[in-house]
């Protein structure tokens, strides 16, 4: 389990430490920072693929990524302590500004601390370099790098907001690119096809089943492969009481999101990423939704770690206080801050958790 972020200098944040729950929920207002702790994770999971130069040249260069530009924060910095069965494994990196408006390794740093152990196993990943050396150092069988390289590799952000004509997953898809969920759900069709035909259906079975409780409408997905050597396959589905065969351009916008959302968190339990990261997960949802949507992700977080950010009251109220982390934004840096019972003492005997956020009782508003 990660259980705990250090971020400096990284977009809005100026400097953030929190301790991670196996459900956390954010909430604040629009600007406070929360879709940048995200996009912190969105960062890691392209540096993870190789892809860091890439990302930041696509996402506004290392001044939209340092807080405040590179003149007020010359480097980022970030480590992030995982939990595991004999001890604590820590990843730390430093980036600095570099030539080009870009980022490079100022430092690179692997930490093992096995429990009972006075002195931690270390490894120097050395400086100057602009793609990560956490895959080549696992390559050579060193064991701290393998573990950080999977534990790194599980933490994973989905965002399914693009639901448009030409969003991938309304699209024909290749039907062997099914082992994992993509970030966007383009090969949605293809996963679900594998979950209908491995051990018996039963993880496709309580899909379908709870897609029919947000979508009254819905009977069944049409899921044939097609194409000269049957190897595409796109999201068809069925309505109760018709025979006609309807594609994925005849869900809503809401409808699809919602069966990505649902697939993502009711796929086989021993699949699951290690940390699901989704931003926003409630737009375009209907309230009952909403609840069914809340249940799921509390359920997931038995078996893996939820980290998702709302603006929804109705939709923080299905979750428990210890759970939310709120995001305030007085001045310029985010400020982050886990909510303690003691706080709401007497407010949560009258109002729901969602009042008392709108009352502005515990910040995270636009007041």
């Amino acid at each position: 389990m990660l259980r705990r972020v250090t971020l400096k200098g990284f977009k809005s944040i100026k400097e953030m430490e929190i301790e991670l729950h196996a459900l956390n929920v954010l909430i604040g207002a629009n600007g406070a920072g929360k879709s940048n702790l995200i996009s912190f994770f969105k960062m890691l999971n392209e540096m993870m693929a190789g892809r860091l130069q890439q990302y930041i040249g696509t996402s506004g260069r290392a001044q939209s990524l340092l807080h405040f530009g590179p003149k007020v924060t010359p480097q980022l910095e970030a480590q992030l302590e995982f939990e595991v069965d004999n001890g604590m494994d820590t990843y730390s990196m430093r980036l600095f500004y570099a030539a080009g408006d870009t980022l490079v390794f100022a430092e690179e740093l692997l930490r093992f601390q096995q429990t009972g152990f006075q002195s931690p196993k270390v490894v120097q990943l050395g400086s100057g370099h602009q793609e990560t050396r956490i895959g080549e150092m696992a390559d050579t069988g060193d064991v701290v790098a393998k573990v950080l390289r999977r534990l790194l590799n599980q933490c994973r952000v989905y965002h399914f907001h693009d639901t448009s004509s030409t969003a991938r997953v309304r699209q024909y898809c290749y039907i062997n690119d099914n082992r994992w969920l993509m970030p966007d759900a383009g090969n949605l069709a293809a996963f679900l096809l594998r979950l209908r035909n491995e051990n018996g259906g039963s993880a496709y079975q309580r899909i379908v089943t709870t897609i029919r409780l947000i979508a009254p409408f819905f009977d069944d997905f049409d899921l044939e492969p097609a194409g000269p050597s049957k190897k595409d396959v796109i999201l068809n589905w069925r309505e109760k009481g018709s025979n006609l065969l309807f594609g994925p351009h005849q869900f809503s916008d809401g409808t699809l999101r919602a069966i990505c959302l649902v697939t993502l968190l009711m796929q086989p339990e021993d699949e699951l990423p290690g940390l699901i990261v989704v931003d926003e997960p409630e737009l375009g949802l209907h309230p009952y939704a909403l609840n069914v949507l809340a249940a799921m992700f509390g359920k997931a977080s038995h078996h893996t770690q939820v980290f998702i950010s709302t603006q929804s009251s109705s939709f923080l109220d299905n979750f428990e206080l210890e759970d939310v982390i709120v995001v305030n934004r007085e001045g310029k840096p985010s400020q982050f801050e886990r909510l303690a019972p003691v706080d709401l003492e007497g407010w949560l005997d009258e109002y729901s958790l969602g009042e008392v956020w709108e009352k502005n009782v515990i910040g995270g508003g636009p007041h």
